[in-house]
């Protein structure tokens, strides 16, 4: 992450501004001696186009979009323990707001494995009924349209 020279109360509200997503609500957050909301708007708005701030709240927004969604390796590495039974999930007791999740650990029912494997199948098109064909076609001309007319 590149330093960024931002005061306290800047960064304050940077982060409060990636956490609720409304620069109003942040300035106030950050600046809790502001009492009126069109002041806090105003003041947002202003270090909304702070180069210093901005750039912070991009490179901020860029790490947490990396560490939340999960890449494609993610995704297979998970999907192959499932299929081969290695991940393990907990066991859910009863329906609704009175189910309890009880801590013993259950590897993946075959359903569970067999979509994991359904689903590493179509990444990888071990299952298609598509077939790839490639070539080089070199197209001949034949002039078979005599040049007399009747």
């Amino acid at each position: 992450m590149i330093e960024r020279k931002l005061t306290i109360k800047q960064q304050a509200f940077a982060d409060a501004y990636i956490e609720l997503g409304n620069a109003t609500q942040a300035y106030l957050k950050a600046y809790p001696n502001v009492k009126k909301e069109t002041t806090a708007k105003a003041n947002a708005s202003r270090l909304l186009t702070n180069a210093n701030v901005s750039a912070y709240i991009v490179e901020r927004m860029e790490e947490l979009k990396s560490e939340r969604v999960a890449d494609q390796q993610e995704i297979l590495e998970l999907l192959t323990s499932v299929l081969r039974g290695e991940a393990q999930s907990a066991v859910l007791r009863g329906i609704g707001e009175g189910a309890q999740t009880i801590d013993e650990e259950m590897p993946p029912t075959t359903a569970e494995r067999i979509k994991a494997a359904e689903l590493l199948g179509k990444r990888y098109a071990m299952w298609t009924d598509k077939q790839e064909i490639s070539g080089t076609v070199t197209p001949i001309f034949v002039d078979d349209i005599s040049g007399e007319k009747k």
